[in-house]
């Protein structure tokens, strides 16, 4: 055991009393798992009362051993109530048997639509299954042959019986998404930043898609890279004060408006004289934090803009350029609508609680609201065409300055418990759950991300579409999607609200239909998608995630053999993404000197024993010192600077086929952008991109800085 797991024992919920038969039994039909395998292998039981709220959440009524048993009766039942499922989602190739619930003896008939249109009619199966009764009634099921073949794609289950008729989806997923040869043949590298830290001359005080458009420009021309990895860009508040956590955004179907480059909008040059130096004056203040190292300052960023974004919206379009504004509202459709509708609403009420009236968005009084403010709702609707057109720009500008992927976004696991998507989908979110994850040797108390998590029969319920849209969203301007925790499409840790995050369960999801959608998608959007595997997880999900021809996570800090030893790069997985560190660690310098670990003693994340991770720390950086000099990656007489650049050299000698390099590692910058696990406690996501010193550096001199320069020219020679 390394040091901290004893530690690590104190914080975890490891001697409860374990469930009843009858409650475990219940759990375990509705993907609850009543104990689970902790990081360091040992069998932990979830407590009782975690696990009645998370049967809770699911509408399953358990909070004696006779309701369990009832509701396991209600669960039989469940399906025999539906004339079809309300989705089946199949592997292509693959066939299935449907069933067809109706009345005892009563004709059936049923059918398959295309997504194209075309109607195939489906053949009735001599298979007999005893008719069951069903709140006082006698219910047959009729089985139905969907046969293999069927292409890839949404299509429509219909089926007929005597006055009444059903719908579903039947959803067709690729076997394996697979990766271009060229990437296959190449195996490109490329860098990894937060995009709000990397800031130009003409930023607002936040880097924008203006930014993103020229970093992914100059690292390609400059540099070779073939892909920017960065955070999320999902839509935040509408309103000041704005969640600095790109991971918890307001919604994951929207961008967020803080991004765009205010210059780059063509209605600009039109706006009269007046109005311009209003612009100009709004710019002035924001523009001058972009010299400063202090905390970013969204609030700040996002009222100039938006006070100049007011002007622009009044500037009337041309009708080419209105055009692709409606045919942008209505491809998004009422998604777009409801978003724009929060957005308005949060607005005008800001930061006060909403009537109790708003709380259903499709009730009358939100109807009637947004006829009210029309052109409101229509201003925050144009923002995300702003938005979705300047993204759409940078990935172009990024192929046509050579990069073979271009952008590689992320996907963050949840929304804001009080955001736009937990406003619109609360219907097929789990009511009173946070998503988070269990006790690690990192995160000794657990951590809760305060995400509603998805209601798994609920989403199932909903054929899975809200699950689509949030994918299909995230992959629409992106050559590869890293998918932040894809252990949340398996399991997530549900912790009830009001519990410490070690109470919690977990739930499991039907990964086959999850990772079967999510490869839909990025297929036909041309995307390669990374899979954030980290974490405690059963060995074959990795395996499972490569087999569908998704690419895993690989971190070489955390490569280890047995001893304490780095694990030889040549043994690292090929179908993954490696890099030597992620944004929840610190820099790589700032890590190997150990100060994570006093950062996290004074964050109160160490709940044992301080200077035995500080002598762990120290282990860590010793071995790896040893095994850099054993292989010739560092210099006899070496610095930080020479210890930075082998560790990329060991990461540069895997066979994996993409290697992502952090931008602060390069620069020299040793702040943790984020420390999971506190929230107000640390300035997480507010920190500028600096050199080693602590002194800003803007995009525009990046890749003429000597730091730079020396670590990029070792990953070119590793490479060669």
């Amino acid at each position: 055991m390394r040091a901290g797991a004893a530690a690590w024992q104190d914080g975890c919920v490891n001697d409860v009393a374990p469930p009843s038969t009858a409650l475990a039994e219940l759990a375990r039909a509705c993907g609850i798992s009543p104990e689970y395998t902790a990081w360091n292998g040992d069998r932990v039981s979830s407590s009782t009362d975690a696990i009645r709220a998370a049967l809770a959440s699911l509408g399953v009524v358990a909070h004696t051993d006779d309701a369990c048993h009832q509701s396991l009766e209600a669960l039989a039942e469940l399906e025999w109530r539906r004339l079809v499922p309300p989705v089946i989602v199949l592997v292509e190739g693959q066939s299935a048997q449907v069933p067809v619930h109706v009345p005892h003896g009563a004709p059936v008939a049923a059918s398959v639509v295309l997504e194209h249109g075309e109607v195939r009619e489906l053949e009735q199966l001599d298979v007999y299954v005893p008719p069951r009764m069903v709140d006082g009634r006698e219910v047959g099921r009729a089985t139905f042959d969907l046969p293999a073949g069927l292409p890839l794609g949404w299509h429509r289950l219909e089926a007929a019986t005597t006055g009444r008729r059903g719908r579903g989806w039947v959803v067709v997923t690729p076997a394996r998404i697979d990766v271009p040869d060229s990437v296959r043949r190449e195996r490109p590298w490329g860098l990894a930043a937060q995009l709000y830290s990397v800031r130009s001359e003409r930023s607002w005080g936040i880097g924008d898609f203006g930014d993103l458009a020229d970093l992914c420009s100059l690292a390609a021309i400059r540099e070779g890279a073939d892909f920017l990895l960065i955070n999320p860009l999902h839509a935040a508040e509408a309103v000041p004060p704005l969640e600095p956590s790109p991971y918890l955004p307001s919604s994951r179907r929207f961008l967020n408006p803080l991004y765009i480059r205010i210059e780059d909008i063509p209605e600009v040059a039109y706006v009269p004289s007046q109005h311009r130096a209003v612009i100009e004056w709004e710019s002035e203040k924001p523009r001058r934090a972009n010299l400063e190292a202090d905390l970013l300052d969204r609030d700040a960023s996002w009222r100039a803009k938006s006070a100049a974004l007011e002007k622009i919206f009044e500037v009337p379009r041309s009708a080419a350029r209105q055009a692709r504004f409606e045919a942008f509202c209505l491809r998004e459709g009422d998604a777009l609508e409801e978003f724009a509708t929060w957005c308005a609403i949060s607005e005008a009420h800001k930061g006060l609680p909403w009537p109790a009236e708003f709380e259903n968005p499709r009730s009358a009084a939100v109807d009637q609201w947004r006829n009210e403010h029309s052109d409101r709702v229509l201003f925050y609707a144009w923002l995300q065409w702003l938005a979705d057109e300047q993204l759409g720009r940078a990935q172009a500008a990024a192929v046509d300055a050579g990069m073979g992927i271009g952008i590689m976004t992320d996907l963050a696991v949840g929304v804001h418990p009080s955001g736009a998507d937990a406003w619109a989908l609360g219907k097929v979110l789990a009511a009173g759950m946070e998503v988070g994850a269990p006790p690690d040797m990192y995160n000794q108390n657990g951590q809760n991300w305060s995400q509603p998590p998805w209601q798994p029969r609920a989403l199932e319920a909903a054929a899975y579409l809200p699950f689509r849209d949030v994918v299909r969203a995230a992959v629409r301007h992106s050559g590869a999607l890293r998918v932040d925790h894809i252990l949340g499409l398996f399991r997530q840790w549900w912790i009830p609200a009001g519990h410490a995050a070690n109470d919690g369960v977990y739930v499991q999801f039907d990964h086959d239909a999850l990772i079967g959608i999510l490869a839909l998608e990025a297929q036909r959007a041309g995307t390669i998608v990374i899979g954030e595997d980290l974490g405690t997880l059963e060995p074959w999900v990795s395996d499972y995630l490569n087999h569908r021809g998704l690419l895993g996570t690989v971190v070489a800090l955390f490569e280890k053999e047995h001893g304490n030893r780095p694990q030889a790069p040549e043994n690292y997985r090929a179908d993954a993404l490696v890099s030597v560190t992620v944004h929840d660690l610190p820099p790589t310098a700032a890590f190997l000197a150990g100060e994570h670990v006093d950062a996290r003693a004074e964050l109160g994340l160490i709940a044992g024993d301080i200077d035995a991770e500080r002598a762990a720390a120290t282990a860590d950086r010793d071995a790896m010192v040893a095994y850099l000099e054993e292989r010739g990656w560092l210099p006899v007489e070496w610095d930080e600077d020479d210890l930075i650049a082998g560790v990329h050299r060991l990461a540069m000698h895997s066979p994996a086929l993409l290697t992502a390099v952090s931008l602060t590692d390069a620069t020299g910058d040793r702040r943790s952008q984020n420390h999971p696990g506190t929230s107000t406690e640390y300035p997480n996501w507010r920190i500028p991109l600096t050199d080693k010193a602590g002194a800003v550096i803007l995009l525009d001199e990046i890749f003429d800085n000597e730091r730079v320069q020396r670590l990029l020219e070792a990953v070119r020679s590793a490479r060669n």
